[in-house]
């Protein structure tokens, strides 16, 4: 696998959208996370301030899920590369080439994965350097508080790169996979937030509390571990939303992303090239 990576960074190490979309989302990252601070002390020195008090989502106590959060929002880039890379292999025929050289199917797929699972991790590198800075920055005392959320994060990044991928294998065009992975995601967001008024409904006036329904669809389930960062706003709203089954959703989520490994895979090998 290691001499199959070297062979994908020959590939893309030259390549301009990797390049532009690669920083994009490293200054993307610092930048969202710079504004959504700049935005609470503003919103501190006005009079909707006593309501967030002494909050800082940049103290240790918060970064980790904050920063996580922040990053999670801009996920949408390192999936986009993941198609045009993914899609490029069948534009330029490189996939058959890779297979005359003596590459079996399951390799060129398995590559694309490991692929996915390095941009995921390079994605909780940054958050994590980013976290730090942020963090001493703000003068706290260090802590792993609500840390959990970089695996969250990571199983995040790696789902929409996995979901990049299928959509890739299955469409092989790459404006096409493009538009219909965004039409797909705004469809499953707008279905997911009639869900959630629904389960709303359902647990005030049936008093039957199935969760937030709107978090069991595959891009969704990923986003709802996710959880907006904790606020003061947040904790006097949050009784009038359904509940958050978390056990559920991240059983969800594994499942979803192993779903879309084996269909990745299962198209790539049974599918003529």
């Amino acid at each position: 696998m290691q001499q199959l990576l070297k062979v994908e960074w020959l590939k893309i190490k030259h390549y301009n959208a990797f390049k532009i979309l690669g920083i994009f989302f490293i200054v993307g990252i610092f930048l969202s996370n710079y504004i959504t601070l700049r935005i609470v002390g503003s919103v501190k020195d006005t009079q909707a301030g006593i309501m967030v008090g002494s909050y800082s989502p940049y103290n240790f106590d918060y970064v980790w899920h904050t920063t996580s959060w922040v990053t999670g929002c801009l996920l949408i880039l390192p999936a986009m590369l993941m198609i045009i890379l993914v899609t490029n292999e069948f534009t330029y025929k490189t996939n058959r080439q890779n297979i005359i050289d003596g590459w079996s199917r399951r390799q060129f797929i398995d590559v694309k994965i490991t692929l996915a699972a390095v941009f995921a991790l390079v994605t909780l590198l940054i958050a994590v350097i980013t976290a730090l800075i942020f963090g001493f920055a703000s003068g706290s005392d260090f802590s792993f508080n609500k840390i959990e959320f970089l695996f969250y994060l990571l199983l995040k990044a790696f789902t929409y790169n996995m979901a990049a991928i299928l959509f890739s294998v299955l469409i092989r065009r790459t404006g096409f996979a493009i538009g219909v992975f965004f039409i797909y995601l705004g469809a499953e967001n707008l279905i997911g937030q009639l869900l959630d008024l629904w389960s709303v409904k359902l647990r005030e006036v049936d008093k039957i509390d199935l969760g937030s329904m709107g978090s069991y669809f595959p891009m969704n389930a990923a986003d709802g571990l996710m959880l907006f960062p904790e606020n003061p706003v947040k904790s006097m709203t949050s009784k009038a939303f359904a509940t958050e089954y978390h056990w559920l959703t991240l059983a969800l989520a594994l499942a979803y992303v192993a779903l879309f490994i084996w269909w990745s895979r299962r198209k790539i090998i049974k599918s003529d090239l």
